[in-house]
């Protein structure tokens, strides 16, 4: 009765849940586009490997990298419908999931759905602009992954869309560089956010992965601060929330509550 997080990096998770392998956004190879990742290393293939489907909140390329996917094999690749449509035109397994649908892993008690996200800044001219979190359900732990978003009222529906509580949240707080453009959560919001969301436990992703290649002539440190700032901020104004900071390639359990 728990699932195993594991971090890869930017939005980049492995949850697995009552046997099965979930990815979120994976980005599994050394860059996207001009992003380059801290370090130059790709993610172990041991951590990410057997996946049994992947989820994806957008297609900004540093969320949805079709080399990265590629990697993954023939699972279902879960969006919105447009996004769905397009991952399948370029050879992906793309699931679109209506509004209020779940989509269920076969035999198994473990199911997606995607709920809101707000992420309409810097739109694609050549790929769809829908933008999605989920909420991965299974052996009693209710996970949300929030994609990209920035704070708007709608989050604090996640646990009726999810039919309870969430157990953990997967929440951005940072980017690929110092400043943030809209359609983001900064450290403080992304706690407020999962206080209004009621999150057990809180692992922040979306910071300290990838940088620019200018990323030389920017404030020395920034990649380090939004993970512990996030855990500062969220002792201040999201005390019921248990905050885990993971480095790249660290895993933690959560148990379902009792």
């Amino acid at each position: 009765m728990s699932v195993r997080v594991r971090w890869l990096g930017h939005a980049t998770t492995v949850l697995d849940v009552a046997g099965v392998r979930v990815v979120t956004d994976p980005l599994l190879r050394r860059h996207a586009g001009v992003l380059r990742r801290r370090g130059g290393r790709a993610p172990r293939t041991s951590d990410w490997r057997g996946a049994d489907v992947a989820l994806v909140s957008h297609l900004h390329h540093d969320h949805a990298e079709l080399g990265s996917l590629r990697l993954l094999g023939p699972v279902p690749v879960l969006a919105a419908p447009t996004s769905a449509h397009w991952l399948a035109a370029h050879g992906l397994h793309g699931v679109g999931l209506a509004d209020d649908e779940w989509w269920r892993s076969p035999g198994t008690d473990v199911r997606v759905r995607t709920v809101p996200a707000e992420h309409g800044h810097r739109p694609m001219p050549h790929r769809p602009n829908a933008a999605t979190g989920f909420v991965v359900r299974g052996d009693g732990v209710t996970v949300w992954f929030a994609g990209d978003t920035g704070p708007f009222p709608g989050l604090a529906r996640v646990p009726e869309l999810a039919g309870g509580p969430v157990d953990v949240a997967l929440v951005p707080v940072g980017g690929w560089g110092p400043r943030l453009s809209g359609g983001h959560l900064d450290p403080l919001e992304a706690a407020r956010v999962c206080a209004s969301v009621g999150a057990r436990v809180a692992v922040p992703v979306h910071w300290g992965t990838l940088h620019a290649p200018a990323s030389r002539r920017l404030p020395p440190g920034w990649m380090d601060r939004a993970g512990r700032a996030f855990e500062a901020a969220a002792r201040r104004v999201a005390p019921d929330v248990e905050v885990r900071v993971l480095e790249p390639g660290d895993v933690t359990e959560v148990r379902a509550a009792p």
